[in-house]
C-alpha cells in the first residue's frame, strides 16, 4: 500500500468516530479498511473528556501490558531490527477495583493516529489519549482459571481500538490478551520510547500480500498463547489464572482473518470470530476441524448477495457449529471503540446509521454470547435466530 493509499485507508479509519461529516465512509469488503473518504470538512477543534462504556459483567478488571519477544522468528517488515516483537494488553477478572486507572494510549501515539488522518486541530491527542477505561493497572488478579481470549485489530489499527471488548469480557470472566502486531500499525509505542511505524503499510498493497499479514498475525497469536500458559516470561504471572485447556480468538478486519488463521494453525484454539474481515488466505474449513465460528459484519458489504467479499467461500468450507450475522446501519469500524467515542465527541459519521452507543452494545452481546456458549458451555438464545430487541441483527443462513 502506497503513502496515498496507506493515508485513505487511516482516513476512513477516524471517519466513522472522530472526524467532522464525511462524504463518503465506503464498503470494507477488503477487511483491511480501505473504504475511500472523499474529504473531510474541518470542524472547530473540540475539547471533552471521554469515558468507555463500562464493562457488564461482575468482575472489576485489571490490566497489564507485556513486551513480547519472539526469538524464533525475525521480523517480516524490518528483517534488520532482529526479532519479531509484540505489545500485547492483558484485561483480567481482578480481586478488587483499586488502583490507578489504565491509559487508553500513549499521547504520542493518538498524535500519530491524529496527524496521519490532518484531525490534529480538531481533537487533541491529549483527549484521545486521555479516554477513562474501566481497568486497573495491575490488579490483583481474581481467584480461580479463566478462558483465555486473544483479539487482533485491524490493519493500521492500535489494540486499543479493542480495549471495550476485551475489558467487557473480562469483567465476565476472560482473561482477554489484546495483540499490537510491531510495523502493522499508524504507531505503536514500544519499551524506551521507541515509536514504531507502520512499515507494514506502505508495502502491503494486494490480496496475496494481506494473505502474508494474515498469516503472519496468526503466528503472533500462537506465541502469545505459548508465553501466556507458560511458566516462564512475562505473561507467566498470569498463567495461573488461565484454563489452557479453553482459548478463543477473535479480531477486526484482517484481525479476523488471523483469528481464522490462528485456528487452523493451533490446535489449541477452540473458537473464534470475525468482526467485519475478510480472509484473503483459503477459506477457512478443514483446518478448523469442525470447531465453532462465527462470522459478524456490516450489512451493507457483507450479505451473502454482497460482492468483494468471500465470506461465501469461507461459509461454504466451514463444517460446524457457525453463525454468519450481519448489523444493518453498521459501518466497517462499528465493531470498534471508534464510534463510541466520535458520539462523544459530537462528531459521529453520518454515513454509518448505526449509533456509536448502538454497535458496541451488539457487538458486546453477540461476541460475548458466543464465548460464554464455546469455551465456558453457557448456554443461550440469542444465538438461535431473530430477537425482537435486536431488530438490526439479521440471521443468513445461504
Amino acid at each position: 500500500m502506497n503513502r496515498r493509499s496507506r493515508t485513505t485507508a487511516l482516513a476512513a479509519l477516524l471517519a466513522c468516530a472522530l472526524s467532522a461529516p464525511l462524504l463518503s465512509a465506503a464498503p470494507a469488503s477488503a477487511a483491511q479498511g480501505a473504504p475511500s473518504v472523499a474529504r473531510a470538512v474541518q470542524a472547530p477543534s473540540v475539547a471533552a473528556e471521554l469515558e468507555l462504556p463500562a464493562p457488564t459483567g461482575p468482575h472489576p478488571v485489571g490490566r497489564r501490558t507485556l513486551h513480547l519477544v519472539d526469538r524464533s522468528r525475525t521480523d517480516p517488515w524490518v528483517p534488520a531490527v532482529g526479532y519479531r516483537e509484540l505489545m500485547v494488553s492483558v484485561s483480567y477478572p481482578a480481586r478488587s477495583a483499586g488502583g490507578a486507572p489504565a491509559a487508553y494510549m500513549t499521547t504520542e501515539e493518538a498524535r500519530l493516529l491524529l496527524e496521519e488522518r490532518g484531525l490534529g486541530g480538531v481533537v487533541a491527542a491529549e483527549t484521545v489519549a486521555g479516554t477513562r477505561t474501566h481497568a486497573r493497572v495491575a490488579a490483583p488478579p481474581a481467584p480461580g482459571r479463566f478462558p483465555l481470549v486473544l483479539l487482533s485489530p485491524g490493519f493500521g489499527m492500535p489494540r486499543a481500538t479493542l480495549t471495550s471488548l476485551a475489558d467487557d469480557l473480562a469483567g465476565r470472566g476472560y482473561v482477554v490478551a489484546v495483540v499490537d502486531h510491531a510495523y502493522e500499525s499508524v504507531g505503536t509505542e514500544f519499551p524506551g520510547g521507541r515509536m514504531l511505524p507502520c512499515v507494514a503499510c506502505e508495502e502491503v498493497d494486494a490480496g496475496p500480500e494481506y494473505a502474508a499479514v494474515a498469516t503472519g498475525r496468526a503466528a503472533d497469536l500462537s506465541f502469545v498463547i505459548d508465553e501466556l500458559t507458560g511458566r516462564r516470561g512475562p505473561g507467566a504471572a498470569l498463567s495461573r489464572m488461565i484454563d489452557s485447556r479453553r482459548i478463543g480468538v477473535a479480531g477486526h478486519s484482517i484481525g479476523g482473518a488471523a483469528a481464522a488463521g490462528a485456528m487452523a494453525a493451533d490446535r489449541r484454539v477452540r473458537a473464534g470470530a470475525d468482526l467485519d474481515g475478510d480472509f484473503f488466505v483459503p477459506a477457512p474449513g478443514a483446518g478448523l476441524g469442525g470447531r465453532p465460528f462465527l462470522m459478524v459484519g456490516a450489512a451493507a458489504t457483507h450479505r451473502p448477495d454482497s460482492t468483494g467479499t468471500d465470506w461465501s467461500e469461507a461459509w461454504s468450507r466451514l463444517h460446524g457449529w457457525k453463525r454468519w450475522l450481519t448489523f444493518e446501519g453498521a459501518g466497517h469500524f462499528s465493531f470498534t471503540d471508534f464510534p463510541w467515542l466520535g458520539d462523544r465527541l459530537g462528531l459521529p459519521d453520518p454515513t454509518v446509521p448505526l449509533s456509536g452507543e448502538r454497535g458496541w452494545s451488539l457487538t458486546r452481546d453477540y461476541v460475548a454470547a458466543f464465548f460464554d456458549l464455546h469455551l465456558r458451555g453457557i448456554p443461550g438464545r440469542l444465538l438461535d435466530g431473530p430477537t425482537p430487541s435486536r431488530p438490526e441483527v439479521t440471521f443468513h443462513r445461504p
